[in-house]
């Protein structure tokens, strides 16, 4: 096979030698193209498309440029092609700089003939080949050792490192160029986990031993920068042809991973993954201890099962990720309440346990029920939402409430259900006659799942009057639950619990269509006009879909919307104001009326009377019931009907049931009046017969 030799020569005698000299003494090996200027050079050692040039002869003396100029031009262009210099003696020194800089070797013209300068060329053509074929296996090496998972370091026999891969790199904290040269326990530094004092050098051994040498169990590199990792593998030493020990290898990967996955997974099994609170497994293991130690020493602990209060409803309205975020923070603030002694353990939801061990007295837990109440009442702020929350907390005390972990968190649960049905938002002790109401709260849960299906539930309608004329203004409507085989269930006994699981919504829909149906039915029978009011749950204002499902009853049932009436609480309000301002405005679009109800038993916050489209406030009938009782009782009301005179918000008196309570509202010129002394909540064939009458007479009499 022929290889091309790039002669670049301006004398054309000289390169005509040169030719004739090298098909002598090749035997027609070499082809020889001649060009007479470094230009013409470079333009052929960048032609792609002719074949690659296996050498270059060069003499410095061409017409563009200098002699050691040319040589740096020419090689810039062609690096890695071996270069020989034609020189005269008298150029030598520059041919000697050539080299220096590059070129493979020189041959002066008078030493010059067939033999020198074929023998030259091959001898720097297999220099070349055998450099190439170095590299490339050098480089297959180095690239094979750096795509392994494993880490590689290697020594010489007097024990400096002489190599490290790219994972060795990034496990040591050091690199290959600061490693050379450097003593093995300055770079690689090993202890033991059961002996961390003890330093091993297994590269040492290898070396001495001439043998492989596994690392110890629990071996640990303590890397540059002081950090730890678990090793596993073993060490080797390097021989040359003849047997000899010229170094060792050690080949080793990183298990710190695996290791800690050992750890990791036995503390999963242990705790919640969401908060990182212990789970129901080592709050048994806990509890059961703290039972042990509190029977010896005569002691007394509490359980405390804490619920988040429609905490469903978070994570209905705002997504699961707000609601996991809620939890961690809720986490948070009940392991702040307690001592560091005590235990808080999440069930599961939103129900967490929380141990009071080595407690002197129940009120112990009394107090630090309190404190876990007062620190979660406060604001939480999740991503961009100001999460107002309540919980509701069962108690029960060992001994006195059960001896076993098991009997202890299932009458505390009994007690957290029992704080539920008395408001949410405090704490009960457990009491014996608690389970028979559990099962009797069972029995409720079970008994509406079929309320809806078997249309169990009425609506009654309560008169809203004009204090000044004494007519009607409106209805509230009033939902009840006629059980089968128990009568009829008055709202505060299962609306609790409709909402707990997740039934208020659908509950609410069909009193929101009976009520549109019931008021459309009276004006269509030319009865007085008058809107039909409807209690909005926090719930249902922040379902899916809210107001596009009040717009298509409207449409159903034909009511015009200014006939309709909202009431919410100022609970209900501020759970998130925000959204809550987006969903009372449309709303308002649609043309329903807002009514606040309970006023000044929630915030009482001047600030959202001016932020929501609230059109007339109710003051609550705790106040109304002491108006003529109690001095800040009559205080209270008169403020609000001022203040609603001044916002220019109708004020509505709840719960009025004596003609004195009356007629001091009628004087403090209150706009509207509910209750008793008026009229019970009447079916609505009653309430129709009540529209058509002359209530005048009725009310003064």
């Amino acid at each position: 096979m022929q290889e091309t030799i790039l002669l670049l020569q301006d004398n054309a005698s000289n390169a005509a030698n040169v030719r004739e000299l090298l098909a002598q003494s090749s035997g027609g090996s070499f082809v020889v193209e001649w060009l007479r200027s470094c230009a013409a050079g470079l333009e052929r050692l960048n032609d792609r498309k002719k074949d690659g040039i296996a050498a270059i002869l060069i003499h410095l003396l061409l017409p563009d440029g200098q002699q050691l100029e040319i040589f740096d031009r020419i090689f810039e262009a062609a690096p890695h092609t071996p270069i020989l210099v034609l020189s005269s003696p008298e150029h030598e020194g520059i041919a000697e700089q050539a080299v220096q800089r590059g070129a493979q070797d020189y041959i002066l013209n008078d030493q010059l003939d067939g033999r020198s300068l074929s023998k030259a060329l091959r001898n720097m053509l297999e220099r070349t080949a055998n450099a190439e074929a170095l590299f490339v296996e050098k480089e297959r090496a180095q690239v094979t050792l750096n795509s392994i998972g494993d880490a590689v370091i290697s020594t010489d026999v007097a024990g400096n490192v002489t190599y490290l891969n790219q994972v060795a790199e990034v496990m040591t904290g050091w690199s290959l160029t600061e490693a050379q040269g450097r003593p093995f326990s300055d770079v690689f530094r090993i202890a033991n986990s059961a002996n961390p004092d003890h330093v091993v050098n297994p590269m040492a051994a290898a070396t001495q031993q001439n043998k492989i040498v596994g690392l110890t169990a629990g071996s640990i590199l303590i890397r540059r920068d002081g950090r730890e990792s678990h090793i596993e593998d073993s060490a080797a030493p390097i021989h040359d042809r003849k047997g000899h020990v010229t170094g060792a290898v050690m080949v080793f990967h990183d298990v710190t991973y695996a290791h800690a996955m050992t750890q990791r997974m036995s503390y999963l099994a242990h705790h919640d993954y969401l908060t990182d609170l212990p789970n129901r497994l080592l709050l048994n293991d806990r509890l059961a201890q703290a039972i042990a130690a509190a029977r010896r020493c005569e002691q007394q602990l509490a359980v405390l099962f804490v619920d988040i209060d429609r905490f469903k409803h978070i994570n209905d309205t705002l997504g699961h990720a707000i609601g996991d975020q809620l939890l961690r923070s809720v986490a948070d603030r009940l392991v702040a309440s307690v001592r560091g002694s005590d235990t808080v353990s999440r069930q599961g939801g939103d129900e967490f346990v929380v141990l009071l061990s080595s407690m002197a007295r129940a009120e112990d837990a009394a107090r630090s029920a309190n404190k876990i109440l007062t620190s979660l009442s406060l604001p939480q702020r999740v991503a961009e939402h100001d999460l107002q929350i309540t919980i509701s907390i069962g108690i029960s005390v060992y001994p006195d409430d059960g001896t076993d972990a098991e009997t202890l968190v299932k009458n505390a649960d009994v007690a957290m259900l029992n704080a539920k049905d008395n408001g949410r938002n405090n704490y009960q002790f457990f009491k014996s006659d608690m389970n028979a109401h559990a099962l009797e709260r069972q029995s409720l849960e079970s008994g509406l799942r079929h309320a809806l299906a078997g249309r169990e539930f009425l609506l009654y309608y309560q008169p809203k009057m004009d204090l000044e004329t004494e007519t009607i203004t409106g209805a509230e409507a009033l939902i009840r639950w006629a059980q089968a085989g128990s009568g009829i269930v008055l709202p505060e006994k299962f609306i609790p619990i409709a909402e707990q699981c997740g039934y208020i919504v659908p509950i609410g829909r069909w009193v929101l269509r009976e009520a549109c149906r019931q008021a459309k039915s009276w004006l269509d029978a030319d009865l007085a006009p008058v809107p039909v009011a409807i209690n909005v749950s926090a719930v249902e204002l922040r379902s899916k879909g809210f107001v596009q499902g009040v717009h298509a009853i409207l449409q159903e049932t034909g009511l015009d919307p200014r006939y309709l009436e909202f009431e919410l609480t100022e609970t209900a309000l501020m759970q998130d104001p925000n959204a809550t301002t987006g969903v009372l405005s449309a709303l308002k679009d649609i043309g329903v009326q807002l009514t606040l109800d309970d006023f000044g038993t929630g915030y009482s916050s001047l600030s959202y009377l001016k932020r929501f489209p609230i059109d007339s406030l109710k003051i609550d009938k705790s106040f109304v019931r002491g108006l003529c009782t109690n001095a800040s009782d009559a205080n209270i009301v008169s403020a609000v009907i001022s203040m609603g005179k001044s916002f220019g918000i109708k004020v509505i008196a709840e719960g009025v049931e004596t003609r004195e309570q009356f007629i001091r509202l009628q004087a403090q010129q209150c706009a509207e009046g509910q209750g008793y002394y008026f009229n019970e909540p009447l079916t609505a064939t009653e309430f129709a017969k009540l529209l058509g009458a002359d209530l005048s007479t009725t009310v003064v009499a």
